[in-house]
């Protein structure tokens, strides 16, 4: 008998979707960025406001723990599906989130050193080398022209960035060729910040706004100045009125960038880990900031800035752990 129109329509059987190691995405070494750069803030909690020492030390290990995890997953997806790594790279916005990778090492030896000198200097020097091959690759590709002006996305600070945290992280190297690659690349990441920031401001000011999945990224616009902050202090060796500056600007961007992210209409990914290192790097900033000063608001506001990060790499943390188990993080 035929099925008249009234009657209902059959069942749709879709089959589920693949998992597979290839669909692992780079920017997933976001997770560790925030996790490294928590660990760091609570270290500075410990010191300046007497929080338990053990809570530093703890997300620290956690942080290395899902580097060494996210570091074994991309190795075999470099060894299975070498094209899918390659395009990644190579993409306009993607392959900018290979500088995760770098800022990973470079904050994993802040987290290891008080542990093992030798090792966090190993992974200090790897991290300064990918840093300084993707900032030359990324430059490069961008200095060849022709490149869509809508591609200007906030990932493009990644690299700037992660030639800054190449100053933050630098101070417990003993070797005295350190010191200028310090501020190599302080010149580096300070041009390329201001430059790139330029340009990505202009992009969100004229074009059609980003995709509605990459709202997050916008977060990405603070990291050049609170990471700035931080490695200026660690260039100079104290805070002056120029630091005080790029803090307050800092500042004054996730003011601005808070409200557009977090919305309950921005749906979650992997991509949400891009708010990890911006707000971490603001919360040691702002702790840093307080110590020097000893001013009660400060302190207060470093504090309700800590308790935002840690509240928000806990739910990011959460989710992700959920996606992994139920398949989704690498359907």
């Amino acid at each position: 008998m035929q099925a008249q129109p009234s009657d209902p329509a059959p069942p749709v059987f879709r089959s589920p979707a693949r998992v597979s190691i290839r669909n692992l995405p780079v920017n997933l070494f976001g997770a560790v960025m925030g996790l490294s750069g928590l660990a760091m803030a609570w270290r500075l909690a410990h010191r300046g406001l007497g929080a338990p020492a053990f809570v530093g030390e703890a997300i620290g290990t956690l942080a290395a723990g899902v580097f060494v995890l996210l570091g074994i997953g991309y190795l075999a997806k470099l060894a299975r599906h070498a094209d899918a790594v390659r395009a990644e790279f190579l993409h306009p916005v993607a392959g900018n989130f290979f500088g995760t990778i770098a800022i990973s090492l470079l904050l994993l030896s802040g987290i290891v050193e008080p542990y093992a000198a030798s090792a966090a200097e190993m992974l200090w020097a790897a991290g300064v080398l990918a840093t300084f091959v993707l900032s030359f690759a990324v430059v490069s590709r961008l200095l060849r022209g022709q490149v869509d002006a809508s591609l200007a996305v906030p990932a493009w600070l990644v690299p700037g960035v992660a030639t800054l945290d190449i100053a933050v992280t630098g101070g417990h190297m003993s070797t005295g060729w350190a010191v200028e690659l310090i501020l190599l690349a302080s010149a580096i990441g300070a041009v390329l910040a201001l430059v790139l920031f330029t340009l990505i401001v202009a992009r969100l000011v004229h074009r059609e706004p980003i995709a509605p999945a990459m709202t997050p990224s916008l977060m990405i616009l603070v990291a050049p100045f609170a990471v700035g902050f931080l490695a200026y202090v660690e260039v100079t060796g104290g805070i002056d009125r120029f630091a005080a500056l790029l803090f307050y600007f800092a500042l004054f961007m996730f003011a601005v960038v808070a409200p557009m992210v977090f919305r309950p209409s921005v749906k979650f990914s992997p991509a949400w880990w891009a708010i990890g290192f911006p707000m971490a790097a603001l919360a040691n900033a702002a702790l840093k900031y307080a110590a020097f000063r000893a001013s009660t608001p400060l302190w207060l506001l470093a504090a309700a800035l800590l308790g935002a990060l840690t509240l928000a790499l806990r739910v990011l943390a959460v989710r992700t752990v959920r996606m992994a188990i139920d398949g989704r993080l690498l359907a």
